[in-house]
């Protein structure tokens, strides 16, 4: 007997059970968030499913339908940057798939107190793992050369360096500590948005969202645990909603895929090699309209699919991976 549906739609997860089927063995869902992928996984035929989150929420709010999974699903709390180590924890050092989620789940975005939202009021928090440094702590305490990097090189804000100033200082004034205070001094930066368009915080508050959480380190890594982690045959799926966490994910198996050769203006030409992935297939996969239609946060989302090969995981450098080179976060 299968649970109830889940409360919210995981993006692309037909597309996921069909580009990896047949669906067995054990499997690790890296972004476990309202269980959506994991619970798919397991009504499509695998075996386990090891379910990894860093939000203690997530498995709060599992507790009303895992049960009825029995040991079939395996609550491992942390980051998926460890995924291969947790997994080994929990009794299965390979995997027959892993699957990603990226960004910030609606769960976390519908509660006004995490601090994620603005278009909620609430504390100034998007701590996804709820310790560390907040929000708050990164608006009121970096200089304001730190922010403008962050504004523009994880949120590809325009308006960088005028939203950083402002941010400085409204903070010289009054201790900002709630999302409504920051999207109001980033919307005094920038032209009201016209029908259609996003509202004018979006940017910003990515960024400020993806400093708190590490979220490109935390990935870079995640791709390198899972290619550690996966047997061979095993499948990679990621599920990106930025052209920023795409490229990541993008230029890592582009990297690990390739067979050596090549070279460009930005890599040197690389010796033969046996590659470590299999793209399948080569190109992302974007969302059907009725998936967009049924669920609009889908209308971003790009999937990757990728196999295993027999040859061993290596490391993968920031430079190949393009991660912004930020100093001064701690």
């Amino acid at each position: 007997m299968a649970p109830e549906a889940a409360p919210h739609i995981r993006v692309l997860l037909g597309a996921i059970l069909r580009a990896v089927a047949p669906v067995s063995g054990t499997w690790l869902d890296g972004t476990f968030g309202a269980g959506g992928y994991a619970r798919g996984l397991l009504e499509a035929g695998a075996d386990k499913v090891i379910a990894v989150d860093r939000d203690p929420l997530a498995f709060e709010m599992a507790g009303a339908w895992s049960a009825i999974w029995g040991d079939r699903l395996v609550m491992a709390p942390g980051t998926f940057s460890s995924l291969d180590e947790l997994a080994a924890a929990a009794g299965f050092p390979s995997l027959d798939g892993v699957v990603l989620d990226l960004g910030v789940s609606s769960m976390q975005l519908d509660q006004a107190e995490r601090g994620f939202s603005f278009l909620r009021d609430g504390p100034l928090d998007m701590r996804m793992g709820q310790a560390g440094l907040s929000a708050e702590d990164l608006v009121n305490e970096a200089s304001e050369a730190l922010l403008a990097d962050i504004l523009y090189h994880y949120g590809e804000e325009r308006a960088a360096r005028r939203i950083a100033k402002a941010i400085v200082a409204a903070r010289a004034e009054a201790r900002i500590s709630r999302t409504g205070q920051l999207a109001g001094i980033i919307e005094k930066c920038l032209p009201r948005a016209k029908p259609g368009q996003s509202h004018p915080a979006t940017r910003s508050f990515q960024a400020i969202r993806i400093a708190v959480n590490d979220e490109f380190g935390q990935l870079a890594e995640g791709l390198q645990a899972a290619e550690r982690a996966l047997k061979p045959g095993g499948a990679l799926a990621v599920v990106t909603f930025h052209s920023l966490e795409d490229r990541i994910v993008k230029r890592f198996l582009q990297d690990r895929a390739s067979t050596g050769g090549g070279g460009s203006r930005y890599q040197p030409e690389q010796a033969a090699r046996a590659p470590a992935f299999t793209l399948t297939p080569r190109r992302a996969i974007a969302p059907e309209a009725e998936e967009i239609a049924q669920n609009p946060r889908a209308r971003s989302a790009k999937l990757r699919v990728a196999r295993r090969t027999e040859t061993p995981a290596e490391p993968v450098s920031r430079d190949v991976l393009g991660l912004p080179d930020i100093g001064g976060l701690t």
